[in-house]
């Protein structure tokens, strides 16, 4: 009780991720021998203001979810999302992608593009209140709360397909750990990783999308969206996402 979202007329229970359920992913192992279990952060899936709003998410498979991540250390690293994948579109070589954007506090998304059974790319995207991040076709993602503000974000991303947690599970989480000293360790489970590259969150005008302009407000224009379901009819817009300085 008491970490209930009030969404238009709406009162939404979260789902919890507990520490518990990040186990294996969190870097500081000794401390987490001693550490109890606690609620890490809240996931509000399936929004929609109103009933019109819902039908068009529906007919556009797309799914509207907001995440809350209270400050917190893990040991000697920051909060973080447990990471995850997104399988492939059927009959493609893409898989789905996903947008967010920041509510309230910051954001590093920590993105790892997956190729041939490697990691050929890692990227930290560094984002603020009004920021819109993408996450391009064949990047895992982890989202990490860099500091001691409640961090509040939304999302859209197709409805549908399941996430997939198994691959930085069994890795003992994503390429890179950040610690709350500022620095960036790499996890010696992945046998060779590229350096990691630093990005700053950027304008999306590509896509139509505008950092002035509240991202749930694009379900008035859901064509604007379509590249989370149908990410291969739109490479050209992905190829310079993360390619820029």
């Amino acid at each position: 009780m008491g970490n209930e979202l009030r969404f238009g007329d709406n009162i939404i229970e979260p789902d919890i991720r507990m520490l518990s359920d990040m186990k294996e992913v969190i870097y500081d192992r000794e401390w987490l021998k001693g550490a109890q279990d606690v609620e890490l952060y809240y996931m509000y899936r399936g929004l929609a203001l109103n009933d019109r709003d819902r039908e068009i998410l529906r007919r556009e498979h797309l799914r509207y979810d907001i995440t809350v991540i209270p400050p917190y250390n893990l040991g000697n690293e920051f909060v973080k999302t447990a990471g995850h994948y997104h399988p492939k579109v059927s009959g493609t070589d893409l898989s789905y992608t996903e947008i967010y954007e920041v509510l309230e506090g910051r954001a590093h998304y920590l993105l790892q593009r997956l190729e041939k059974g490697g990691i050929r790319d890692v990227v930290l995207v560094r984002a603020e209140k009004g920021d819109k991040v993408v996450i391009p076709p064949d990047y895992g993602h982890i989202t990490i709360n860099p500091s001691e503000r409640e961090l509040r974000m939304a999302n859209f991303v197709s409805d549908r397909f399941s996430s997939v947690y198994e691959p930085i599970r069994e890795k003992g989480g994503g390429a890179y750990f950040e610690l709350i000293d500022g620095s960036f360790i790499r996890n010696k489970n992945y046998e060779e990783l590229p350096d990691l590259r630093f990005l700053k969150a950027r304008d999306l005008k590509e896509f139509g999308i505008e950092k002035s302009r509240e991202m749930y407000s694009l379900i008035e224009t859901p064509e604007r969206l379509r590249f989370l379901d149908k990410p291969q009819d739109f490479t050209d817009l992905f190829e310079f996402v993360l390619d820029y300085e």
